[in-house]
């Protein structure tokens, strides 16, 4: 059988054995050491940034959003409904109550046109306002997010932009996670760039990351020995995992052109078929295009294709199934216009590996022509 092909497989730049030596020769390798900040102001430095926190994932950075946003029981926060749960489970960590919003056709991100209506009619009503926004940029592709951000500042809500996919997407020439009140990066194994396992909060306001580090280190007050007033988080990233972390930031524009470039690949090589459909990008915006994502036009032929690439060896998965459908958010209020749905049942990512061959891309649009 031919080697696998996975769908996003961690891409080492090389460099990265350097700064781990580094943290080892300074015999720090816990949270705190010269790899930490680092890579902290590094990403300030490549996405502009005014602060970072570098945490162990981007779902304890939003924890951290949420908590220091002052999100508490019974609070409602509005998300993106078409994402992974990894953005809004921490909503039922602080006990708070998700209310989720579908997406447009344009960028198959939430629907700012929903979101102003269901607004419009909470301020008609005197209905409470939701505590927060949390918004998701999908597959590395901006959400309309001028717009959004516009729309949430007229009603004075904060905003948490989930960029965990789009590190290094811009929106013109403003980086994604930088337009919200704060904003989450993702460094998990199969993002564009991997620390294994690790996050990243920033913010232009400095008052809302020192809450937020002080939690991330169990909100130890400034005492010689242990004490608290209140309870926080080990959610802080090492500094062996910050190290990998500076090398791989080394070659974003690397990664982000190989991605944009299998993108296009896939684009070229498969529209000779009318029937498969590319997620757009948004005019003035550049996204990563971490993973190629198609629409086939229906769920039968969606499987079809994906059992054919398995049957072959190779990876592939259906869009993000939305969280209004999923049974944990069963009683959860939502908005749907049916967009998301529809793309869950006629969506498929296909392999994007920044390591990926022309020879292993031409196997998988052999298959899906095929078939």
């Amino acid at each position: 059988m031919n080697k696998r092909i996975f769908l996003s497989p961690p891409h080492m730049s090389g460099n990265e054995m350097n700064y781990i030596q580094r943290a080892f020769d300074e015999n720090y390798i816990t949270s705190i050491g010269s790899n930490v900040t680092g890579f902290e102001e590094k990403i300030k430095a490549i996405t502009g940034a005014k602060h970072a926190l570098a945490v162990i994932n981007a779902t304890a950075a939003i924890h951290l959003a949420l908590r220091v946003l002052g999100v508490d029981e019974n609070d409602e926060v509005f998300a993106s409904s078409f994402t992974f749960i990894g953005s809004v489970a921490p909503i039922l960590y602080q006990k708070a109550k998700p209310f989720f919003i579908d997406s447009d056709k344009k960028s198959w991100n939430l629907d700012p046109t929903l979101l102003e209506n269901e607004l419009k009619r909470r301020e008609k009503e005197s209905i409470k306002m939701p505590k927060a926004l949390i918004l998701t940029h999908l597959y590395g592709q901006m959400a309309d997010i001028e717009k959004i951000i516009t729309i949430c500042k007229k009603y004075n809500i904060p905003t948490i932009e989930d960029a965990a996919e789009s590190l290094g997407a811009t929106y013109k020439d403003k980086y994604s996670g930088t337009f919200a009140t704060i904003g989450i990066y993702s460094f998990n194994g199969n993002k564009i760039l991997t620390t294994s396992g690790g996050g990243v909060l920033v913010s232009d306001d400095l008052e809302l990351i020192h809450k937020a580090r002080f939690l991330s280190t169990q909100a130890k007050d400034n005492f010689v020995h242990y004490e608290h007033t209140t309870f926080g988080y080990n959610y802080r990233m090492s500094n062996i995992l910050a190290g990998i972390g500076i090398a791989q930031l080394e070659v974003l524009d690397e990664r982000i052109n190989k991605k944009r470039w299998i993108f296009e690949f896939y684009k070229s090589a498969l529209s000779a078929s009318k029937e498969i459909e590319f997620m757009p990008e948004i005019p003035d915006s550049i996204g990563n295009r971490w993973l190629t994502t198609v629409l086939f036009k229906d769920y039968a032929t969606r499987e079809r294709i994906r059992l054919a690439l398995e049957n072959h060896n190779i990876e592939s998965r259906p869009l993000w199934k939305p969280m209004h459908m999923q049974p944990v958010f069963k009683d959860a209020d939502f908005i749907a216009n049916k967009t998301s749905e529809e793309m869950f049942l006629r969506g498929l990512c296909l392999p994007s590996g920044t390591n990926m061959s022309e020879n292993e891309l031409k196997r998988v649009v052999k298959i899906i022509l095929d078939k």
